[in-house]
């Protein structure tokens, strides 16, 4: 074995915390960064919220203070606490409040989808075991309506007679909404057909027999296994089309559904203003006891001075990194502005082609710093609620040399299909020599993705009779 020294040269990129602590901020949306800024608050004690009031109060205070009281000469090895409080960095953090505040609609308090079966199982006859089967299947429906759940495993799980499972499974799907419970589309359909007033037979029939054949709608092949004729068959379609697929729609937890936008749009004049909006975030700054002890350089334990500058350097870190969210975000937002100024003069259909690049170029950032600022966070426009992201889109050059953002093609491709003869529905080639005619020379394999992008189904999924 033989011992030997070596000397290797290699270079590495290491992220330093505080650049580590901007990524994560700058991508959180509005509120997971009140989330954030609750938790800051509650583990670091060298932050505390902040009163405008108290502020005034405490100012004034510490003018009446003597300032030029003698201060103890520093040891040889104590922190130059003067030099990190009383540098140019910011030690507070006000929020930015748009000049017309953001005004909630109140909402009624609606019931959720369990809420609403669990009272229908209240009002039944059961005793304690039917009961803890009825919850647990409700428990077990998804926001879709649907048993994710097998009734052998539920019957397993509680003990339970598998034959007592299945009746009050069948009991429940008699509850309101229609179709409540089903384990799959068949089943669901069937259930609201049977318990409408005027039942359908054909339709019935259509449902048991034929399924298949329906959800691929094949039209011929179903008149002629059942010997019925199309206009039999296009009845039932059209009662079935009235039933609802997804029975749990409607009942969702609000909340869960709603857009608090980060960023708000306004016309002032004639420039369009962009504010931020930090939403419930409240002011915070350097807890000033903590800052005034350690100004006054009272002797301290090691261990305390190690605690106290780990925690102060948190803290400024963190309201550096806030403020740098904050105008990264607004330089961003202004560039897509200036980009996109006639979207946000006329509307939708004056969107410009726009890459994540052009921004980064625009305000000299690097791609995954607007990559980050854009993901997940909504501007609030006269025109609505939208995703960054949304203003962001390929290029595409028309038949006379002009650029348009693929977003307008779409739509044009969805005005073109919703505008056709349902009962012979148009291919991808014929919408492409369509789009050819207005001014937009694509590839019918373009045209198979942009409907794909745009879930529209292929034209014999689209066909009606």
């Amino acid at each position: 074995m033989q011992l030997r020294q070596e000397f290797r040269l290699r270079q590495e990129q290491i992220l330093q915390p505080q650049q580590i602590l901007r990524s994560e901020l700058i991508q959180l949306p509005i509120l997971a960064l009140e989330l954030r800024v609750r938790g800051e608050l509650e583990e670091n004690p060298f932050l505390e919220e902040s009163d405008e009031e108290l502020q005034v109060l405490e100012k004034q205070e510490e003018e009446t203070d003597n300032p030029e009281e003698a201060e103890p000469e520093a040891k040889e090895n104590e922190i130059e606490w003067e030099d990190i409080l009383n540098d140019d960095e910011p030690f507070e953090y006000r929020p930015q409040r748009p000049p017309e505040e953001l005004v909630e609609i109140p909402r009624p308090n609606v019931l959720t989808l369990a809420e609403h079966l669990e009272e229908q199982l209240h009002l039944q006859i059961l005793n304690d075991q039917e009961m803890e089967i009825g919850i647990n299947i409700i428990g077990n429906i998804n926001a879709d309506g649907y048993l994710e759940y097998p009734l052998e495993n539920l019957a397993r799980d509680l003990d339970a007679p598998l034959e007592k499972v299945e009746e009050i499974h069948t009991l429940v799907q008699t509850f309101d909404p229609s179709g409540i419970g089903s384990r799959n589309l068949r089943e669901c359909l069937l259930i609201q057909m049977k318990q409408q007033q005027h039942l359908n037979a054909i339709a019935v029939r259509i449902l048991e027999e034929c399924f298949d054949d329906f959800i691929n709608k094949r039209y011929e092949v179903i008149s002629k296994k059942l010997e019925i004729s199309l206009d039999d068959v296009r009845s039932a379609f059209e009662d079935i089309r009235r039933l609802n697929p997804k029975p749990g729609e409607g009942y969702f937890d609000e909340k869960q559904n709603y857009i608090i936008p980060d960023l708000i749009v306004q016309k002032v004049g004639n420039e369009f203003v962009v504010y931020l909006n930090d939403g419930n975030i409240p002011n915070f700054q350097i807890n000033s006891v903590y800052r005034n002890m350690i100004l006054q350089r009272k002797d301290t334990d090691k261990k305390i001075r190690d605690f106290v500058t780990k925690k102060l350097e948190s803290a400024r870190w963190f309201i550096n990194a806030i403020h740098q969210r904050r105008t990264t975000i607004l330089r961003t937002m202004r560039a897509i502005v200036d980009k996109q100024w006639e979207f946000f003069e006329k509307g939708k259909n004056y969107l410009k082609p726009m890459i994540l690049n052009d921004i980064a170029e625009e305000i000299s950032m690097d791609i995954s710093t607007i990559s980050r600022v854009t993901n997940g966070k909504y501007v609030q426009t006269d025109w609505g609620v939208f995703e960054l992201k949304y203003f962001f889109s390929e290029r595409m050059e028309t038949s006379n040399g002009e650029e348009v953002s693929t977003k307008i093609i779409k739509s044009k491709l969805r005005d073109i299909i919703d505008n056709e003869n349902k009962s012979n529905p148009l291919s991808d080639q014929a919408i492409a020599e369509l789009l050819e005619k207005e001014g937009y020379p694509i590839a019918r394999r373009t045209v198979q993705k942009y409907r794909e992008q745009l879930n529209i189904p292929v034209r014999r999924m689209r066909r009606e009779i």
